[in-house]
């Protein structure tokens, strides 16, 4: 929090201690606090570096792969916690089924190229999502919640063609 304080030089306050326990409280880091961070797994480090950004109290927020390295418990909980922060997020997120589950808008691009900008039930459809990604793509909604559900699979390989003039 460096860029809050009156100066550079500056000791952190009480305010400054606070947020910080509070950004390590909602990202579990709370008991790896004193841990040195070259001793911290990827998933762990991951989670400081969202915890550092949350530190700092944004109005917007920019996260590249914010789930990179993290388990699928801690996946749901950065995503659950960053959506509940009542602020604008933009993320890249590649895997497609927690873009569907957490974002209220999909920009989906293709070598650079804007192929959507739209709801995930608008951007996500199995045909956009075979040609953009050349996979086979399903996509219906959960019964439990409603929620879309995607299912990728690889393309069918070509055969190749039977030779015309084999004698």
């Amino acid at each position: 929090r460096l860029a809050h304080r009156r100066s550079p030089f500056a000791a952190a306050g009480a305010e400054d201690r606070a947020i910080v326990a509070d950004a390590l409280d909602r990202l579990d880091l709370a008991a790896l606090a004193d841990r040195p961070v070259e001793r911290l797994s990827g998933g762990e480090r991951q989670r400081v570096m969202i915890a550092r950004a949350l530190a700092q109290r944004p109005r917007v927020l920019l996260l590249d792969e914010p789930t990179n390295h993290l388990d699928v418990h801690h996946r749901f909980a950065v995503l659950d916690l960053v959506r509940a922060l009542g602020i604008t997020v933009v993320a890249t997120l590649h895997d497609i089924e927690l873009a569907a589950r957490w974002c209220d808008r999909i920009l989906l691009l293709e070598g650079g190229r804007l192929q959507a900008d739209a709801t995930p039930e608008r951007a996500l459809t199995p045909e956009r999502l075979t040609r953009v990604y050349r996979v086979a793509a399903t996509v219906d909604r959960r019964p439990a919640d409603g929620r879309l559900r995607i299912d990728l699979s690889p393309l069918p390989a070509p055969q190749p063609a039977l030779l015309q003039d084999a004698p």
